[in-house]
């Protein structure tokens, strides 16, 4: 009897769940360049390789070295705000991009588009970040570039 009685309760519980189809997947559109300077006062990253989302040309001649490098990072959601998620995954995604800027000798990574699922979104003030109520996402894709 008692295990009729937890059967249905489990699921009873299990019917009043959210589906996985229903999770909250909000796409945001956040500044990127403060996400950048919080990297780099924290000393995520040294402030040696440069950033540019698409629309933003560096000074000088640029020199690709290596075309549309591409990282996605994922955080752990719980318990932060959108944009306290949002800004690890991107800092996480700066800091894959710096070091391989630096294992090719390059000092820019340049025309950086927001690339989450594989959708390209360029905008020269903003990156794209999905959060959800577990998980934020952050894809970026760009051109590791010497800048002279």
């Amino acid at each position: 009897m008692h295990f009729k009685t937890l059967a249905a309760a489990t699921t009873m519980l299990l019917c009043t769940l959210p589906s996985v189809s229903q999770a909250r997947d909000s796409a945001l559109y956040l500044p990127f360049d403060q996400v950048v300077n919080e990297a780099i006062s924290s000393g995520k990253i040294d402030g040696s390789v440069k950033f540019y989302l698409a629309g933003n040309t560096p000074h000088g001649k640029v020199s690709v070295l290596s075309p549309g490098a591409v990282t996605n990072k994922k955080t752990n959601a719980f318990n932060k705000t959108d944009y306290e998620a949002c800004s690890w995954a991107l800092q996480s995604a700066l800091i894959t991009l710096h070091e391989a800027a630096k294992k090719v000798g390059a000092n820019a990574v340049t025309d950086i588009a927001s690339f989450y699922k594989r959708n390209e979104r360029k905008d020269p003030k903003t990156y794209e970040c999905h959060a959800g109520a577990v998980i934020a996402g952050v894809a970026l894709k760009g051109d590791l570039s010497k800048v002279n």
